[in-house]
This record gives structure tokens, C-alpha cells and sequence, in this order.
């Protein structure tokens, strides 16, 4: 199978990094940013949509100068706020021997998201990082998702896609490949179900066994 990973709450937990990233970005526009448990709830969506809704007016350009912002320090200390979740390295060692092409499907861009799977030594799982553009370009996961079908020449129907958030889940439906979610991260057992996922499981040899019976 191909299987496809998210990388933010299900690779990883992210949330000091991101959170502290976004409250810096909303305090240098002049804002007071929310608490960190207020904003789980952003980790997974792409940056823009995040901000659009903190800022509230709609402003592009205030969207764009808070993303950079967000970049300006995550790519100094924040993407390395985070840390690989305890026997992923195994689970994914032991997806590779199986036979199992993987590759990373992530809103991030993929710039950010190489240097981090390289700084946690997971980069070497995965025969490419596909993730968004600095300008945004793909950071929708259905147009991803459809990028690295044709990119990668998937077949969808042997195509496998594993995340926490409803983003992930929806973007695989669109593309007709069969969604997983995973409940150690940021997405609810509802949300993930509600946006269409074939599968969920509680923990990584649960997801080991659905991908297996998937053939």
C-alpha cells in the first residue's frame, strides 16, 4: 500500500511550537493572542485560515504579514518545539519492511517539514515530503493529496491516507482514497467520523492491523 502521513499530531506533538508561534505573530500585530489551550484546536489547519480568523477583518495582507510573523520565529525555535510520538520510529521501520511505500502529506510547507522530519531522524521512512508552498499553493490537503496521486503515479485505490484532523479526512474522500484517523492527536473520534474516515484507531498497533487488512 501507499500511505500517506500527516505529519502535526500524528508523526509528532506539535503544540508548544505552533501555539507559542501563533501568540507571537497575533502579539506582533497587536493583539492579544488567546491561551495555549485555546489553540489546540488550530493545531492542523493551514496557517491562513487560522489567522483569517483570529484577525477577523479579512485583510489579506494582515493574513500575510501574520503568517510571516508565525514563520519568523517557528523556523528560528519553533519547529523544533515538539517531539516524535513515543514507538512511531518503530511503527514506521516496521511499515517499511512490510513492503509499504510512505510519503508525508502536510499543510505545512514542505520546506518547514523536511528540516523537522530530518531533525527527528524520521525523514529516511519516507520516499518523498510533499506539503505546501510558501505562498500556499497546496496547503488545502485535497489538492494536495491530488498532486502526489499524480506526482508520485498512485493508484488512489491502493492509496492510504493517515491523520487526526478533519482536513486530512476530507481531502482523502475527495480523491477516493480511504481515510484513517488517529485519535492521539488534535481531531475528536466525531470529527474524523463525520468527515468521512474508513477507519479510526487509539493507538499505532491498531493502526499497523487496519493497514495490513487493507492489503
Amino acid at each position: 500500500m501507499n500511505l500517506l502521513f500527516d505529519l502535526d499530531g500524528t508523526l509528532t506533538e506539535p503544540k508548544t511550537g505552533i501555539t507559542r508561534c501563533i501568540q507571537y505573530a497575533l502579539e506582533r500585530l497587536g493583539q492579544t493572542p488567546p491561551s495555549e489551550a485555546e489553540l489546540v484546536a488550530y493545531i492542523g489547519p493551514p496557517l491562513s485560515q487560522t489567522f483569517a480568523s483570529f484577525l477577523g477583518d479579512g485583510d489579506p495582507v494582515r493574513v500575510a504579514q501574520a503568517v510571516t510573523f508565525y514563520r519568523e520565529r517557528f523556523l528560528e525555535v519553533g519547529m523544533y518545539e515538539n517531539e516524535v510520538f513515543a514507538g512511531m520510529d518503530e511503527t514506521l521501520s516496521t511499515l517499511v519492511a512490510q513492503g509499504h511505500r510512505l510519503f508525508i502529506a502536510t499543510s505545512k510547507p514542505h520546506y518547514f517539514a523536511t528540516k523537522i522530519l530530518e531533525h527527528f531522524d524520521l525523514a529516511r521512512h519516507f520516499e518523498a515530503i510533499h506539503g505546501a508552498e510558501m505562498d500556499g499553493t497546496r496547503q488545502e490537503k485535497a489538492d494536495l493529496i491530488a498532486y502526489i496521486l499524480q506526482t508520485q503515479e498512485l493508484s488512489a485505490a491502493q492509496t492510504v491516507m493517515i491523520g487526526d484532523r478533519k482536513h486530512d479526512i476530507l481531502g482523502a474522500v475527495a480523491n477516493g482514497v480511504t481515510a484513517i484517523g488517529v485519535l492521539w492527536g488534535y481531531g475528536s473520534a466525531a470529527e474524523l467520523a463525520e468527515a468521512g474516515a474508513a477507519h479510526l484507531v487509539q493507538d499505532q498497533p491498531s493502526l499497523q492491523r487496519v493497514i495490513h487488512s487493507q492489503g
